[in-house]
């Protein structure tokens, strides 16, 4: 098996089309890194939500549990 360049000049210059070769490399790796920063600020976003709905749903019941308890106690005097 041979490699394809003999050396690292002619690997960089992708004979003679580096400019091409290395832009479509460069759009590639800004896109991937742009899909993976959006995936990230998405988690964020989506776990921060289900926080706060669950911390609203706890406050629900809670409210709901002490609304009972002094309807029960109200009704016992």
């Amino acid at each position: 098996m041979t490699p394809a360049f003999s050396s690292w000049q002619e690997f960089f210059a992708m004979g003679g089309y580096a400019f091409y070769v290395w832009l479509a490399v460069a759009c590639t790796l800004v896109a991937m890194g742009g899909l993976l920063l959006h995936t990230i600020i998405q988690r964020q976003r989506l776990l921060g939500d289900i926080r706060q709905r669950q911390s609203r749903e706890r406050r629900i019941r809670a409210a709901k549990t002490k609304k009972v308890a002094s309807e029960t106690a109200g009704e016992s005097q």
